[in-house]
């Protein structure tokens, strides 16, 4: 039975999430009905990334498994056909071998948070980037965001319904850069607890804005206990940029 790996963007604006929920439209949901359409087959689709309700992607990763081989390209105009007019668009499909899991073989995740610090409210990056209409310090982010790189325990930055056994992570890379009015918040790791980068974004903010310093950050980690942490940043600044095997 042929696997074929897809990369995928979206907007996730109006979807509940990757995940298929009986509350309303997932991405996997519609790419899973565009496959049915294509060649006849119900199937489940598995993503590397769980992304939540209003979280976007630019290079999220998704295998499944069909009946017949079919030619990459077929695969991929006729998901992108049948996705219409969803935005959603296919952007590669490979076959993988038998081995590959788009979830389980990760070992990388990278994610993208948006900042726009400017008093006039969005236009085009509405819904695709958190509006705060006062100047942040991205250079003090940045700093504080050091605190946070490397294996520990994220109970501070973990949801309540998070799912994960374990709250030890490590996170390899937690970057803060600023671009005239946008601050755009890097995050690395090869598996983050739900709502992590959300959550650590909030609390960096609070530094942005100076009520909080690096050992704030620091203290706040090691508490171990959500409500230590800053508040849960929105979704539609969240970007999964891509997944590296």
């Amino acid at each position: 039975m042929p696997r074929y790996r897809l990369t995928l963007e979206y907007d996730g604006t109006g979807f509940v999430g990757w995940q298929r929920q009986k509350t309303g439209e997932s991405v996997q949901a519609a790419l899973e009905t565009a496959i049915e359409k294509f060649c006849g087959e119900r199937v489940r689709v598995t993503g590397a990334g769980r992304t939540d309700a209003g979280v976007h992607a630019l290079g999220q990763v998704a295998h499944v498994d069909l009946k017949k081989a079919w030619p990459v390209k077929t695969v991929m105009n006729a998901l992108n056909a049948h996705l219409r007019p969803l935005p959603i668009a296919v952007l590669a499909a490979e076959t993988a071998d038998d081995a590959f899991n788009a979830r389980l073989s990760a070992k990388e995740r990278t994610y993208l948070y948006r900042i726009v610090t400017r008093s006039a409210p969005l236009a085009l990056a509405r819904n695709r980037a958190w509006h705060v209409p006062q100047q942040l310090d991205g250079r003090a982010m940045h700093e504080a965001a050091q605190c946070l790189v490397g294996r520990h325990d994220f109970t501070t930055f973990r949801a309540s319904l998070c799912q994960a056994r374990s709250p030890v992570k490590t996170l390899d890379v937690l970057d803060v850069a600023q671009h005239a009015d946008e601050i755009r918040v890097v995050a690395q790791a090869r598996s983050f607890l739900h709502h992590q980068v959300r959550n650590m974004v909030g609390t960096l903010k609070l530094v942005g804005e100076g009520k909080w310093s690096a050992d704030d950050v620091a203290a706040a980690l090691q508490r171990r206990d959500r409500a230590a942490g800053g508040p849960t940043a929105p979704a539609e600044g969240l970007y999964l940029v891509g997944v590296r095997y």
